[in-house]
């Protein structure tokens, strides 16, 4: 009896769920029938999932193909990704210029140590592909783009009207005061002027710029080289003492060591110095007043 009865009933559910009902929307004021339609309870439930599955399908395609997908965690805008992108290129682009400014001052400073004669121009400077990656720099001087041999060849090359009148508009400052005891002389390997001075006299920076060398050598002493930008280079040797460090930034004008009488080259207590614009030696007296 129990089986029979359960039957029944889930007959009768199932008549209920299949049964048309109608709906009758009406008025509320005058209950006039404005519109009506039949529909099962399994009618009902099935289009209720349709809508329920249309929306979602629809926030989803709001979301995950429109600006707001931004808003889910996880996601980064397409601004950030474009600007991390650029930074990486930049990034890239910074470190090859590392490497190629490490390179060539490397260069000068093998000439201005004597250590080559030859020094590579920094337009036929080249970065390995594995440069920035293991760091290592490599200097292979090449006689036929030598700028010393070039100078040789033409010595107009560093007069006033071509070279030094290339930086003329900075505003300098003398390094030092004191008599000039030698001049430059490019014959004579002396790519520099020697300023007489008392052991221990300041040494200012003749502009801005980074310390890129700050060194004690055997025959120079106290050696400091100063990068200040568009290729501009200046050089202090013979110095009793150093007081700034390599990588460090100074201003124009500011005290970076004291004048000394150090290494086996030097002939007295002098200042020799250096200056150098695009890897040549320029006579830097015109430029400057030591008196």
């Amino acid at each position: 009896m129990n089986i029979v009865k359960n039957k029944d009933q889930n007959k009768g559910f199932l008549r209920r769920l299949l049964n048309d009902y109608k709906v009758v929307i009406s008025s509320e004021d005058t209950f006039e029938e404005k519109a009506s339609f039949r529909m099962s309870k399994i009618s009902a439930f099935l289009l209720a999932l349709a809508y329920s599955a249309i929306l979602i399908l629809f926030t989803i395609s709001v979301v995950f193909f429109t600006q707001l997908r931004e808003l889910v965690p996880g996601y980064s805008s397409s601004e950030l990704l474009n600007r991390a992108i650029y930074l990486t290129k930049k990034t890239d682009s910074l470190e090859k210029q590392i490497a190629l400014n490490n390179k060539f001052y490397k260069s000068i400073e093998d000439v201005l140590s004597g250590n080559t004669e030859d020094l590579i121009p920094r337009e036929n400077l080249s970065i390995d592909s594995n440069l920035v990656d293991n760091g290592s720099i490599d200097i292979y001087p090449n006689s036929e783009d030598s700028i010393l041999r070039l100078y040789v060849e033409n010595q107009d090359k560093f007069n006033l009207t071509k070279n030094e009148l290339v930086i003329e508009n900075k505003m300098f400052y003398s390094p030092i005061k004191g008599e000039i005891t030698q001049n430059f002389n490019f014959k004579e390997n002396h790519f520099a002027i020697d300023i007489a001075a008392d052991v221990g006299t300041p040494v200012k920076a003749v502009l801005e710029g980074k310390i890129i060398f700050s060194e004690w050598s055997l025959e120079t002493g106290y050696v400091m080289i100063i990068d200040h930008g568009e290729n501009i280079i200046s050089v202090y040797k013979h110095n009793s003492k150093n007081l700034k460090e390599q990588n460090e930034f100074v201003q124009a004008g500011e005290i970076i060591a004291y004048s000394g009488n150090q290494g086996n080259l030097s002939t007295g207590p002098h200042l020799h110095f250096e200056l150098w614009k695009n890897g040549t030696p320029i006579n830097p007296e015109p430029l400057l007043n030591f008196n």
